[in-house]
């Protein structure tokens, strides 16, 4: 297969699923990882895909920043979600909270709570709760995400195997209807799958700019989520939406 017609086919792939992985597609096309990885290069000099962790995804696909970026951005509604969704817990519970800025905002509401324990790949989210009296930390190991204060990989996978809990507080880079939660780092997706599997209660903690973007890693559907926990200018069709499917909606 001549360069160009291999490269039309990846094209085509990420027009249908919005991102492309260099592993699937070197075994799709019979051909070297190396070549694959040259393939995106090129695409990428054209402005034709968008260079990530692993593969590629569509030029307009939500990238994750560094986490001080996230801080101020949507700070006031990721306040709101993060009071909203403390609100939530209650004594006696065992808590997930994924590693990002809106469950910090969670952590920081948590203080008072008794008997509560707090699983979290999440450095920012460890070092809010470190030392508070009613608070037990269960903090995940693996590699440490310098840009995200994050830990993933197959380590904290492996805990989570072991751990149970009431509910779990997910975050998402990108969230949308039909694609699903998604995030832009591979590991940290495998990892946010782990804590949906060991929690009775699954809910989405996302302000409303995230939604309707698409980034590399898929986490899994929507529909998985108990509840979702956002602010209000969420769009009217899509609070609609989300309800028809059954989803409890928090706006705030």
């Amino acid at each position: 297969m001549l360069p160009e017609e291999r490269r039309s086919k990846i094209l085509r792939e990420l027009q249908e699923n919005r991102q492309v992985r260099v592993a699937e597609l070197s075994k799709r096309f019979n051909t070297s990882e190396v070549t694959i990885r040259s393939d995106l290069k090129a695409l990428h000099s054209r402005g034709l895909v968008r260079r990530a962790h692993g593969g590629a995804v569509a030029p307009d696909a939500v990238a994750e920043s560094p986490l001080e970026e996230r801080i101020h951005a949507h700070a006031e509604e990721k306040r709101r979600i993060g009071a909203a969704a403390a609100a939530l817990v209650q004594d006696g519970d065992c808590i997930v909270l994924d590693s990002g800025t809106t469950t910090h905002e969670i952590a920081k509401r948590l203080k008072g709570k008794q008997d509560l324990r707090v699983i979290t790949n999440g450095v920012n989210v460890a070092m809010e709760l470190l030392g508070i009296r009613g608070i037990q930390l269960v903090m995940l190991g693996g590699m440490l995400r310098d840009d995200s204060l994050s830990v993933a990989g197959h380590f904290a996978e492996q805990m989570l195997e072991h751990l149970l809990a009431d509910k779990v507080f997910l975050g998402a880079t990108s969230w949308d209807l039909r694609f699903g939660l998604s995030t832009g780092n591979p590991e940290e997706a495998r990892v946010s799958q782990a804590m949906v599997r060991i929690a009775r209660e699954r809910i989405l903690v996302a302000d409303s700019s995230k939604f309707g973007s698409r980034s590399l890693s898929r986490i899994g559907s929507l529909l998985d989520m108990h509840k979702v926990i956002t602010d209000r200018a969420l769009p009217a069709d899509v609070q609609q939406e989300l309800r028809s499917n059954g989803l409890e909606l928090l706006l705030v």
